[in-house]
């Protein structure tokens, strides 16, 4: 089963994702902001990355451009989860790699939809 890395500062959020996706039958990470998630990438191999944007110590993007300088993380889905739903910051996202970007609050169904299109 795909391992997925959730990232969210909202504990609730991250166990509503978490819970989300572990009733679809995927195994999850948390990851508490873009710090803490890029040491548990480094760590292990995710399968996708779900991130929100605005966090403590590093934000999605940059979490995002991270990811995507190492080999280990130019192909894998990163999707940011947010807030945010400005054409500026949706820009910055995919600049930085970002392969797409959901609004909060999120509709489960569409959240799955979209993470098995991306893990096929």
């Amino acid at each position: 089963m795909p391992l997925i890395l959730a990232v969210d500062d909202s504990a609730s959020m991250r166990q509503m994702v978490s819970f989300t996706l572990k009733s679809a039958g995927y195994q999850v990470v948390e990851a508490m902001d873009g710090a803490d998630a890029w040491e548990k990438a480094g760590r292990q191999t995710f399968d996708l990355i779900l991130t929100d944007q605005n966090m403590p110590r590093m934000d999605g993007t940059a979490l995002t451009r991270k990811l995507r300088e190492t080999t280990q993380y130019q192909s894998t889905p990163i999707l940011i989860l947010t807030t945010e739903s400005g054409e500026d910051m949706k820009k910055a996202g995919r600049a930085a790699g970002a392969t797409g970007w959901l609004v909060k609050p999120f509709d489960a169904i569409k959240l799955l939809e979209v993470i098995r299109l991306l893990l096929r």
